[in-house]
């Protein structure tokens, strides 16, 4: 069925039903977002573990890691440029063709810091190279998740969007598992090719990829504003002008997510694997974030099904208040040294805190916005925050200098607190009268 088709389904039906492209929707956006992370991610853990040594010379470890960390933060604030044009082109043009672009682009580039020469070969060249890439990765990954969460939305049955926005955010903690499954297997490698050989395998999952998400139909709902010439000429301009309010909002929201993630993720895997007293193996490290991201990939899709039944907002609250009171006890398992207590730190943090916020964020923040600048100021609110977030390693190694681990503690902490005080002041858009007024509306009876 083709997407006009689908757009001449009664309201009735589409509320209960959703379209018929629903779930191959769902999947395909998965498909996308899962490649899109496995190759942004593979960057962290590399950063993390081997390109202080590879690409920047210093004598220092920790100066080595620092750099690392910029470079991945420099991707992170090119993501907002790429929300921007992502977000633009996907509500004047159609989510499709952003997908299917930002996918190529996220794939080539990740391919090329695969075979990128090192500081040893070619000087200060390949900072430099490394860099570049690493932007045009932010542009790509900025584009891509807009579109990916809105197909989804648009395309599901009103009552259940919690559900089906979180298959593609369950990409996140797929992609972080794959990515770490390969490494948890280089790690043994002797050679270049330990940190080589992830990038190197994301062009299998590209071609995938493509092949999928070519045969995702167009969003029926953005279908519909087209054919009433309801699409805003200019829709980054119209959210900002009119809507700016929900995306400071959705900055905040995002910030407690990605921020709490990134110090879980990227940070804490050099902060157990470091200096000259390691306090775990690399490998102990890389199997707690393996059982979490593959746990997380069916709690992301159950968090975001609670969200359907009793609202967007108790859910948020609840995981950014775990976020707090989880600052220091995550240190303080991580610091028994103990493989067990290691482990469970990550599936906690990961799997419960992180996935419960992650899974409940594409219906929220789809809600807050009107079809025809939902791309735009959705983007703008994810990609805005991912720009701070992803300098989060940064500031936490930096901090832990003067601080140690209590003040990189306080760092996730803070990205919590923000987060709460976001969720306070967000609408809840699928409360009870929400869910009356499609029940309503199924039943065939007016608002």
């Amino acid at each position: 069925m083709t997407a006009s088709t689908s757009t001449t389904i009664p309201a009735s039906i589409r509320a209960r039903e959703g379209s018929p492209d629903k779930l191959k929707t769902a999947v395909g956006s998965a498909v996308g977002t899962t490649i899109e992370n496995y190759d942004f991610l593979a960057y962290g853990t590399a950063a993390a573990l081997y390109f202080g040594d590879a690409f920047f010379h210093s004598e220092d470890p920790v100066v080595g890691v620092l750099l690392g960390f910029l470079t991945f933060g420099i991707g992170f604030a090119m993501r907002p440029l790429g929300g921007i044009i992502g977000g633009h082109l996907g509500d004047k043009y159609g989510r499709k063709p952003v997908l299917v672009g930002a996918l190529l682009i996220m794939g080539f580039a990740t391919v090329l810091i695969g075979v990128l020469p090192t500081y040893s070969q070619v000087g200060l060249l390949a900072p430099i190279l490394l860099t570049l890439i690493r932007i045009i990765q932010g542009l790509a990954f900025g584009a891509e998740w807009g579109g990916a969460i809105l197909m989804t939305f648009e395309h599901a049955p009103w009552k259940k969007r919690g559900l089906y926005t979180a298959i593609p955010q369950a990409g996140v903690p797929l992609g972080l598992l794959l990515a770490n499954l390969v490494f948890l297997f280089s790690v043994g490698l002797d050679n270049e090719l330990a940190w080589r050989l992830p990038f190197l395998l994301s062009a299998v999952l590209i071609v995938a990829g493509l092949i999928i998400r070519l045969k995702v139909t167009e969003s029926p709902e953005f279908e519909e504003a087209k054919a009433a010439g309801e699409l805003e000429k200019n829709p980054v301009l119209s959210v900002l002008k009119s809507d700016w309010r929900n995306v400071l909002r959705a900055i905040a929201l995002r910030l407690a997510e990605s921020g709490g993630f990134y110090v879980i993720v990227t940070y804490l895997i050099s902060y157990i694997s470091s200096g000259d007293e390691p306090i775990a193996e690399r490998s102990v490290a890389l199997t707690g974030l393996v059982i979490a991201a593959a746990l997380g990939v069916v709690a992301t899709i159950l968090w975001g099904r609670l969200g359907d039944k009793i609202g967007r907002k108790p859910v948020y609250i609840v995981g950014t208040l775990l976020l707090i009171a989880f600052g220091f006890p995550l240190f303080g398992l991580v610091n028994t040294g103990s493989a067990m207590l290691i482990v469970f730190a990550y599936v906690f943090g990961l799997t419960v805190i992180h996935d419960m916020l992650a899974g409940t964020q594409g219906a929220w923040f789809s809600e807050l916005f009107p079809v025809a600048t939902r791309n735009s100021g959705a983007s703008l609110g994810y990609q805005f925050s991912a720009a701070i977030s992803g300098f989060i390693p940064l500031i936490a190694a930096a901090i832990a200098v003067p601080l140690g681990f209590g003040g990189v503690a306080l760092v996730y902490m803070g990205c919590g607190l923000i987060g709460l005080v976001g969720a306070l002041v967000t609408k809840e858009t699928w409360g009870r009268k929400e869910r009356a007024a499609v029940d309503a509306i199924i039943a065939g009876e007016p608002r």
